[in-house]
């Protein structure tokens, strides 16, 4: 493919379009932003003097939805700086300037009508090849092109992001039958590798496959409430995270997503879905009509399902809406047998089978919604695609599902399955026991399960060759949960190490929260050993929720409390070695981060040759906050970056200044960008993976890169400029001057103080080259110091009870 996507031009500039602008300003592309010219001047506009001809006026219904936008937390672009990538106009002024870009996205309101109005500007502007796309969640695309010239036919398909676009994963593409090959190929392979979508192909059918089968699934669970007799606070607590599904379940899900934007999809499924079997379905609730009419929508109009109110106390409380008769009501705990018993259970498949067997209100709502989905989604293949593994893509990327439904088919067993849908209750509209016949079919060919993986790369099942074909893509990637069983080479209770073939090794943690105590750093050592020995790199990451939430500090409170302080002392010294044999072994070793990267987490990646990290990667040291110093290198590392950073014509403080902030406020970065902003990443010795499916493919890349570029083992650093008194009195003086403005607490300037006693190398009378050992040395006899405050513990302590820490 030639094209090359330099220039993007965003034409409406609500919550979807502003979001889109940004997230192509995260990828370095330059943006243009249009949007309608204001009809009416406000009264300020007017007591300056404006006219609705004057360009602030023109532009300034895209310059505040841009500024609403850049305000919202959490943020849709990765960097403040990336907002210079964007520039914004009208359509009155700016849209003849599409003509130098190399796609337009229409993303105004979901009207017809008025798409097709701007679809006759673009078609007088565009240049011939020019890629123009719609963002619509339900209008069918083909009805949008009629009337257009070939050259916008052929260049011309749906691309749905799903809001936020930069936290969702998912981007349907809908061709027509006028789009060109190349095209679709196109945006595939650039939503994958450069915007990191899960890019799904959906046939031009009534709400495509995301909403059509998130918003049967949802609006099947309103049904049964009523069937079922169950509370607010129950369905929530039911289809959160023991299902696999989002902490926003299914009503917090409407609240967010807002009631009216849910009604308005099913109306339209009632419409234009006429010969779906189940499209009783879509047909609203009394009790969501009502709350329709009520104007409780959700969070826009601070009333759905929930609302927040203060009560008699003055604290803010959630109160849930009582179904039958329409109140809010304080929430009631939720218990179940069913989630109790599926709580040990990390194995998401594993944990399907115990649900579908609970006995209680929890097990039953699990069945009554699955088997009518199972139903359900057979019978959309072929009519939304001819391939249902886009439908698990779909569910998971979109809407948050770990598993999609027919994994979950999967995981309960197809056959056994069947029989239960056929035995159970016909409780929705259109239900009526039985599947698709090609599922029948499946199994009659000897096919027991939609997946299977063969040699490492997951199958699914082709419905046409009645065989099993590698899901397309698939082969590109490394997944771990494909090669665990017969890659191990090395594995304890903490760790497990995979061959991944061409001579590299991964270490994968698997703790609670992928935290590090002794098991993983037993595993890391030895991963380092046989990498040494046997191959030619190292990757270290994993699959979970989190690449490292830190240090198991739960063991360092126990340590601390029994006063075990030569232990304590030996596990940081070997957390310490851990570190720097990252970064002295004789092999190129990759981390490769993603989401949570805290504590021993950012330190193992501050220590690597390279880190290859997920876009998606919340980066920080953050001891400060449990009462205590980075102590597994941080403090060392970011002493030895000010020192790499000194230069002969800037004040030395500022940049140890700097550093010192950013552990002294526990930074996390909100981007892996960020993180390099914050100085956790090195200039040249990172790189960035938009997909997160792609991230180990990537790292192994990288470290067969450094392997045959001729890796040698780097030398130890004695060369690191430290400032002694003088950089100690920058530190003290600051600290003192916050403690004064009551900004800190006592224990928090002691904190402070110590951080620059490390980072300055201690009581040197002037600035002096140190060793790196020196300075681990100092930092980890300062970390055991800070251990036995009772400040620290009653820190420790609180977070380990409440999972926060505290600061004063």
């Amino acid at each position: 493919m030639n094209r090359n996507i330099k220039k993007v031009a965003v034409l409406g500039s609500g919550v979807m379009g502003s979001r889109i602008a940004c997230h192509f300003a995260n990828i370095g592309v330059e943006v243009l932003l249009l949007d309608i010219n204001p009809k009416e001047l406000l009264p300020q506009e007017e007591s300056k003097g404006l006219t609705l001809s004057s360009p602030a006026v023109k532009n300034r219904i895209v310059n505040s939805s841009l500024d609403t936008a850049l305000k919202t937390n959490p943020s849709p672009i990765y960097s403040k700086t990336f907002v210079n990538r964007i520039k914004t106009g009208n359509f009155e002024d700016n849209m003849k300037d599409i003509a130098s870009y190399d796609w337009v996205i229409e993303v105004v309101v979901e009207r017809l009508e008025i798409k097709k109005s701007v679809f006759d500007q673009v078609e007088q502007f565009r240049k011939p090849g020019t890629l123009i796309t719609s963002n619509t969640s339900g209008i069918p695309i083909h009805l949008m092109s009629e009337g257009r010239s070939d050259d916008f036919k052929k260049h011309f398909c749906g691309t749905h992001f799903f809001n936020p676009p930069r936290y969702l994963e998912l981007l349907e593409i809908i061709p027509t039958g006028d789009t060109d090959k190349e095209v679709i190929d196109f945006l595939v392979h650039f939503g994958d590798k450069i915007l990191g979508k899960t890019v799904v192909l959906c046939k031009d059918t009534p709400a495509f496959i995301g909403n059509r089968i998130g918003v049967y699934s949802m609006l099947a669970i309103t049904h049964l409430v009523e069937q079922l007799g169950l509370t607010v606070e129950e369905v929530d607590k039911f289809t959160g995270p023991a299902m696999g599904h989002p902490k926003s379940a299914t009503f917090r899900t409407a609240d967010v997503v807002g009631l009216d934007t849910l009604i308005n999809v099913a109306n339209g499924l009632t419409q234009n879905a006429p010969n779906d079997e189940a499209k009783g379905v879509f047909v609203l609730p009394a009790y969501i009509s009502k709350m329709a009419e009520n104007k409780w929508l959700g969070e826009k109009s601070k009333q759905g399902f929930y609302k927040k109110i203060k009560n008699d106390k003055g604290e803010s409380e959630i109160l849930s809406l009582n179904l039958k008769t329409l109140d809010y009501e304080t929430q009631q705990k939720v218990k179940s047998s069913t989630l109790e018993a599926t709580k040990p259970i990390e194995d998401i498949r594993k944990r399907m089978k115990v649900y579908a067997q609970g006995t209680d209100k929890a097990g039953e709502l699990f069945r009554a919604m699955h088997y009518p989905l199972f139903e359900y989604v057979s019978n959309r293949v072929p009519e939304i695609t001819d391939d249902f593994f886009r439908i698990d893509d779909a569910m998971r990327a979109g809407f948050g599902w770990e598993l999609g439904p027919f994994e979950v088919w999967d995981a309960l067993g197809v056959k056994e399955t069947i029989a239960k849908i056929k035995d159970e209750e016909k409780r929705l509209p259109g239900q009526t026991g039985e599947v698709a016949q090609w599922v029948h079919e499946m199994l009659e060919a000897g096919c027991e399960s939609f997946y299977k993986v063969i040699d490492g790369v997951k199958n699914y099942y082709d419905i046409e060759s009645k065989s099993y074909k590698p899901i397309p893509g698939a082969e590109d990637l490394i997944v771990l949960d494909n090669i665990r069983d017969s890659k191990t080479v090395w594995k304890n209770s903490g760790v497990t190490i995979t061959d991944l073939g061409d001579g590299i090794i991964n270490c994968e943690f698997h703790t609670k929260m992928n935290t590090i105590g002794g098991e993983v750093i037993e595993g890391l050592n030895k991963a380092i050993d046989l990498a040494e020995k046997e191959y030619r790199g190292l990757v270290i990451t994993n699959e979970g929720k989190n690449f490292s939430a830190g240090a198991n500090i739960g063991m360092i409170f126990m340590m601390a409390v029994e006063q075990d302080y030569d232990e304590l002392n030996m596990a940081v010294r070997m957390f310490q070695n851990t570190a720097m044999r990252i970064r002295y072994s004789s092999i190129p070793v990759v981390v490769a981060p993603f989401q949570l990267t805290l504590g021993g987490g950012c330190e193992f990646s501050m220590h690597a040759d390279f880190v290859q990290l997920h876009a998606e990667t919340y980066m920080g040291l953050v001891e400060f906050g449990v009462g205590v110093i980075p102590g597994g290198g941080g403090s060392k590392e970011f002493a030895l970056r000010a020192s790499d950073e000194y230069r002969e014509d800037q004040i030395v403080q500022n940049t140890l200044k700097d550093r010192f902030l950013t552990i002294g406020q526990a930074k996390v970065s909100t981007s892996a960008v960020e993180a390099y902003e914050l100085g956790y990443l090195q200039k040249g010795k990172f790189a960035i993976t938009m997909n997160r499916k792609r991230l180990l493919a990537d790292a192994k890349e990288k470290a067969l890169e450094l392997a045959d570029a001729g890796y040698t083992q780097p030398a130890h650093r004695t060369d690191i400029k430290v400032l002694g008194n003088s950089g100690l009195g920058i530190v003290y003086a600051g600290a003192n001057s916050m403690r004064s403005g009551n900004y800190i607490s006592d224990h928090d300037q002691k904190i402070s103080e110590k951080l620059g006693w490390v980072m300055c190398g201690g009581n040197l009378s002037q600035p002096t080259e140190v060793s790196e050992q020196y300075l681990l040395d100092l930092e980890r006899k300062t970390f055991l110091e800070l251990c036995a405050e009772r400040k620290t513990l009653e820190r420790i302590q609180h977070m380990l009870t409440t999972g926060k820490a505290l600061r004063n």
